[in-house]
């Protein structure tokens, strides 16, 4: 039918006004895109060249054709492909480009079907090491004494083996040393503690110089997030690069909050992190005072100004004189605040503006900001359910056999579990974490896996944030994530700084997840960043419930 449509088409009046027979029809004279091209040749491959005819009627009958779907056959490229297919002929190579209205063919796009059990494709869009390292780094020579920081800071980053800082950090130090509030969102382990805690430090440090007469509880700086392991890793990352500077770290989380209220302690400290929720009840009686706070870091800032608990949060903000502070001559006239994540929305959310205004904020972003970790190969293998459990015992076991540790996610607690239990009772040693665990032993299983106790960790969403997995050299998505931030985050706990023979495998069930592995693979056939990206998951729920109940 779609061939008579088109044959019928290339049958019509030419400009001399002579009618032309199926035989004397061709592409040359019709000045046609490639694709256009390779559809003609696929009906007409018998035509002879230098005839005219009306190329203009043929091209409005190409829209039908492409709407069609009609496949046309790829010529075969040389090197490695961007994203190899089970099925060679939707492979992409670097450099294939498609035209504005052409059908981009998706390797997942029939994977609805119950035939598409067994297919597979992988996303490697970075192999070469020269083009993963500059990801991340810059090729010219400039160390951390060029970015404004001193000695006593660089000599610390140099006990530690850092010597040479990354892209965003090149980046954000600098505007942050100046005193700018900033929103910095750049990919997942590039670097972006370090990039808002040294400004920090040097900060302190100035202002303790000059003279420090504060009382008890009362810090010069304060980090919030939004979960306690990633409240704890920062708190470790600043006792370490404070070692030999004159700055005192207390960590807060929640947990025996009535008993620190009926039995407060009074500490001279100089920098506070931990959780908004004790942060915020603790201040609220009056046991810490944050007048004096001279920066403010929201890190994982899309989770903590999630619908969730954003009023919260807000609530506690307004109780930082951010703005004009003439009164106090010691500090400087205004607070500085810095937002930070991986996931972080291009514009800033309204409910902070009442706080800040935006022509206040600077902009940092990283060159990969929400795309596809360019760096790890990503796998993707449809299967059904019962498959799941054969599937991640081998892959698990192949990647012990190469001495890789493992971090496998799934959607929900009762899931993450039995993950555990099912590679316990099949001889693989497994530490289980989710958020139904006491903190106290939730801290101890993650540690378990980071001293190497264990080379397998089984984690629902709250491993996925900010947490420092440098052991981790294959996450396994047990089952995939319905959010496309989850996806960003979950990816990023492997891979950190660019380090190399990392991986990623996807087990694929559920219609709702083929729709997000769609969208992943569009946006790497047209080098594009991933849509529907911001950590408001409980945003994008009530919307959703909201979809459903119209329906």
């Amino acid at each position: 039918m779609l061939t008579t449509v088109i044959r019928s088409a290339l049958r019509r009046q030419i400009p001399n006004g002579i009618y032309s027979c199926n035989r004397c029809i061709n592409r040359s004279s019709a000045h046609l895109t490639k694709v256009e091209e390779e559809i003609f040749d696929v009906l007409y491959p018998e035509k002879q060249k230098h005839v005219p005819f009306n190329a203009e009627e043929f091209k409005k009958d190409l829209v039908f054709a492409k709407k069609s779907n009609i496949k046309t056959p790829k010529t075969k490229r040389n090197g490695v492909p961007i994203i190899k297919c089970k099925r060679p002929e939707f492979n992409h190579y670097r450099g294939d480009n498609y035209a504005k209205f052409e059908v981009v063919p998706l390797a997942s796009n029939g994977w609805n079907r119950s035939k598409a059990k067994g297919d597979y494709f992988t996303i490697d869009a970075c192999p070469e090491k020269e083009a993963r390292e500059a990801l991340f780094w810059y090729y010219n020579n400039a160390g951390f004494a060029d970015l404004g920081l001193s000695q006593e800071i660089v000599d610390g980053l140099e006990k530690n083996e850092i010597k040479k800082p990354t892209k965003i950090q090149v980046d954000a130090i600098p505007v942050l040393m100046a005193g700018r509030c900033s929103v910095m969102a750049a990919e997942t382990g590039c670097g972006k503690t370090l990039a808002f805690l040294l400004p920090m430090l040097e900060k302190i440090r100035m202002l303790k110089r000059r003279s420090d007469n504060r009382p008890p509880n009362h810090p010069l700086g304060l980090i919030i997030t939004p979960g306690r392991e990633l409240a704890h890793q920062i708190h470790e990352i600043a006792t370490i690069k404070i070692l030999d500077l004159d700055i005192e770290s207390k960590l807060l989380m929640g947990g025996h909050t009535k008993r620190k209220m009926l039995n407060p302690e009074f500490e001279f400290f100089d920098l506070l992190i931990g959780t908004i929720g004790a942060i915020s009840k603790l201040t609220s009686s009056g046991i810490f005072n944050v007048s004096a706070v001279q920066h403010v870091v929201l890190d994982e800032a899309d989770t903590l100004l999630d619908d969730s608990f954003s009023d919260y949060l807000l609530n506690f903000l307004r109780k930082i004189p951010f703005g004009d502070r003439a009164g106090n001559s010691f500090h400087p006239s205004t607070s500085q605040i810095t937002l930070v994540s991986a996931t972080m929305p291009r514009r800033i959310p309204p409910a902070l503006l009442h706080l800040v205004p935006s022509s206040m904020f600077h902009h940092i972003e990283g060159d990969k900001l929400h795309h596809v970790l360019s760096h790890v190969p990503q796998h993707f293998h449809r299967m059904i359910l019962s498959e799941r459990p054969a599937k991640l015992l081998s892959t698990v076991k192949e990647s012990l056999r190469k001495k890789n540790p493992v971090m496998i996610f799934s959607n929900k607690t009762p899931t993450c579990d039995w993950c555990s239990m099912f590679l316990n009772e099949n001889g693989v040693k497994c530490v289980n974490l989710n958020g139904n665990m006491p903190y106290e032993v939730r801290l101890g299983k993650f540690e378990e896996f980071q001293c190497g106790e264990y080379d397998v960790i089984s984690s629902t969403d709250i491993g996925s944030r900010g947490l420092d997995t440098v052991r981790v050299k294959h996450v396994i998505n047990y089952d995939f994530p319905h959010y496309m931030a989850d996806y960003i985050h979950r990816c990023g706990r492997t891979g950190r700084l660019g380090e190399e023979g990392c991986m990623v495998t996807n087990f694929v069930t559920a219609a709702e997840e083929i729709e997000v592995v769609k969208q992943i693979e569009m946006a790497v056939r047209i080098y594009t960043s991933l849509p529907d990206v911001t950590g408001n998951i409980s945003r994008l729920i009530s919307k959703k419930h909201m979809r459903d109940e119209e329906f």
